[in-house]
């Protein structure tokens, strides 16, 4: 068995020269210091990732993607198919809790200053995931084409066409036409399982070339330390099986409310019915659909729900740029305003989220 085992090798290393890839591994250490548990977030955010791949997969095989088909196709996948119900549900579940892993992991990756030099791009790639994450599902959500959906893209939709200049030309793109139809449900299936999975495939190809070519950041206090001071562990195999752990873990908390939680389906979408009473949009748009109901409907002489979204998208521009506009954290000085601008971000996305929730 070990001479097949090794012959294999060889028969393989010399196509792909696995000797360099090995070499490469032994010497990759990651830091040990009393903040290391949050590296392990990126790699969680990877698994949900790969969770939804592969269900999103299995549901493909059932799914219809047509304004006439799409909410029986999904009747027909949880009432008929054997444990189709425990796929979409895990699907729905892998997709809040990888939007929420990609929050902590960006905002962990924020506090300890991660992004500094020479690590700028690795942040601006890691923010382009996170609103393709935020992209993937404001698409999957209208794919049941149930109620709640239709209506919920609707007002998504109308706040993008409220943008200046493009605002239109947006919302017609989005839609494929003037309203919300089965052209705009053929449109976000082709989003959401084509070109939304390709563009965010490649950025994270991206991504992790970056972290595996610049090693994972340390906090400024432990980069700052004598060498002596410093702690690591190898990252084959002492991070990968504690990171190997953690997603068994996750697995776990994950089946558990797929099982006890499933997903629900519904009243089927009707074009022509009045929209449901305090429709909200998922928990992940909603400290921005919130912050828009506070805002006056004239502040002077522009629209009030215009100038949010402008504020808005500055924002999402400026957090995207923080390491170029944070020039204390790149040259490894500690910058306290960058902390509480970050806490202020962290308390109006929960405050916000939660006021939307009990409105």
């Amino acid at each position: 068995m070990k001479k097949y085992f090794t012959q294999t090798y060889k028969w393989l290393d010399e196509r792909l020269d696995l000797t360099s890839l090995s070499h490469f591994i032994e010497k990759k250490y990651v830091p040990v210091h009393s903040h290391s548990i949050w590296y392990y977030f990126g790699g969680v955010s990877l698994f949900f990732f790969l969770i939804q791949v592969l269900t999103g997969i299995l549901l493909l095989f059932y799914y219809k993607g047509s304004a006439d088909l799409a909410f029986e196709s999904i009747q027909f996948i949880m009432s008929k198919v054997q444990f189709g119900w425990l796929i979409r549900s895990i699907h729905a579940w892998a997709a809040n809790l990888f939007i929420l892993s990609v929050f902590i992991h960006m905002f962990s990756v924020f506090f300890e200053k991660s992004y500094r030099r020479p690590r700028e791009l690795t942040w601006v790639t890691g923010v382009l995931l996170f609103f393709m994450t935020l992209a993937f599902g404001f698409s999957g959500y209208l794919l049941p084409w149930n109620k709640l959906a239709f209506f919920a893209t609707k007002v998504g939709t109308d706040i993008a066409g409220n943008v200046p200049i493009v605002g239109n030309i947006m919302k017609g793109f989005l839609r494929g036409g003037d309203d919300v139809t089965g052209a705009t449900l053929s449109r976000f299936f082709g989003f959401h399982v084509a070109l939304f999975p390709g563009i965010f495939t490649i950025l994270l190809v991206i991504h992790l070339v970056m972290v595996q070519r610049q090693g994972m950041s340390e906090p400024l206090e432990i980069e700052n330390a004598p060498q002596a001071e410093k702690k690591s562990m190898p990252f084959f195999p002492n991070f990968m099986l504690r990171d190997l752990l953690l997603w068994l873990i996750v697995l776990n908390v994950l089946a558990i409310l797929a099982v006890f939680f499933p997903a629900d389906l519904g009243e089927k979408a009707d074009p022509f019915s009045s929209a449901p009473a305090g429709i909200k949009p998922e928990w992940y748009f909603l400290f921005m659909f919130q912050t828009l109901k506070y805002i006056p409907a004239k502040i002077f002489i522009m629209d009030g729900e215009l100038l949010g979204i402008l504020l808005f998208g500055l924002a999402g521009l400026l957090w995207m740029l923080v390491p170029f506009w944070d020039t204390q954290s790149s040259k490894g000085l500690r910058n306290r305003k960058i902390n509480y601008i970050g806490l202020f971000a962290v308390g109006f996305i929960i405050v916000l989220t939660i006021l939307g929730w009990v409105s």
